[in-house]
């Protein structure tokens, strides 16, 4: 097994993302897909859309691994000092991906933006976070 399989099967495997149906889909250093697979007990929001709060978990999940993809063994994640997020329109399908790209990498502060897709590859929302390191 290589080392992506052994991180992959290690989130999936992580409480919060098997209670949300969340699953890795790639990682690479400063980028990260994962994917909701939406089921009868996906909280749901207007007109049975992925819940807006779900997506936002997404947006720190996903920003979470793509950086982590890339950190410093010098450096002491703080944790997300900033979230927002701006939705488009309403999440719907079995599957919604969230891709997450780092902007900045700098020494106390990462930006990272989300994009999150549903499956017929409509942008439905955007995210964007900073991240921050302690000295």
């Amino acid at each position: 097994m290589d080392q992506f399989q052994q991180f992959r099967q290690h989130f999936d495997q992580q409480p919060l993302n098997k209670m949300l149906g969340i699953t890795l889909v790639e990682r690479r250093p400063g980028f990260a897909r994962i994917c909701l697979n939406k089921d009868a007990e996906t909280p749901t929001g207007i007109g049975g859309s992925v819940h807006g709060g779900i997506l936002a978990a997404m947006v720190d999940i996903v920003m979470l691994v793509a950086l982590f993809a890339e950190i410093r063994p010098e450096e002491k994640p703080a944790g997300t000092a900033d979230l927002n997020i701006s939705y488009l329109r309403p999440a719907h399908g079995q599957r919604v991906f969230a891709d997450a790209n780092v902007v900045k990498h700098g020494r106390q502060l990462a930006m990272i933006e989300v994009e999150i897709i549903d499956d017929e590859d409509r942008l439905c929302a955007k995210g964007r976070t900073l991240y921050a390191f302690r000295r």
